[in-house]
């Protein structure tokens, strides 16, 4: 069975569990249904972050949960760094939404020569964003693991 499959019966699974209808799962995630369908039949690849991130929203489950069942994150990463709390998720949406106020008025960290985020495509935007909020994610995870000492550490 394919990634994309997989992932499409997961969000099946997930998706009959809340009792929702795919038409519901729409209206909660503005995802369209036409695609909802195609996520769950394994009729399109595995679909953007931004796409799992609205479905992880509608559907009430971890972000990262879905983010690692489509693939993006590998089960060695996720399994050797500490969860994130609520406040840590509060933390990390201010912080991008900072860097992207700051994409916008080209005074951020990056104006891609000249170019702010609103001249990039729909999909560049997506991918960035995305991007920006998994880097976010994944240092907050890395800053919060305990530090040994490489002469206390136990190999």
């Amino acid at each position: 069975m394919t990634r994309a499959k997989q992932f499409g019966s997961y969000i099946r699974q997930l998706r009959e569990k809340k009792g929702y209808t795919i038409n519901q799962l729409s209206l909660y995630s503005g995802v369209s249904s036409a695609q909802i369908s195609r996520i769950e039949n394994g009729l399109r690849g595995v679909p953007k972050p931004e796409t799992i991130k609205k479905l992880s929203e509608a559907l009430g489950h971890s972000y990262e949960d879905l983010m690692q069942a489509a693939g993006y994150i590998s089960d060695d990463t996720k399994e050797h760094l500490p969860n994130l709390t609520e406040r840590d998720e509060r933390d990390i949406q201010k912080e991008l939404e900072k860097l992207i106020r700051g994409l916008k008025t080209g005074s951020g960290f990056a104006s891609f020569g000249g170019m702010d985020i609103d001249e990039l495509d729909e999909e560049d935007r997506e991918l960035l964003i995305a991007s920006l909020e998994n880097s976010l994610r994944l240092a907050k995870r890395i800053a919060k693991q305990k530090f040994t000492p490489k002469k206390y550490r136990k190999e």
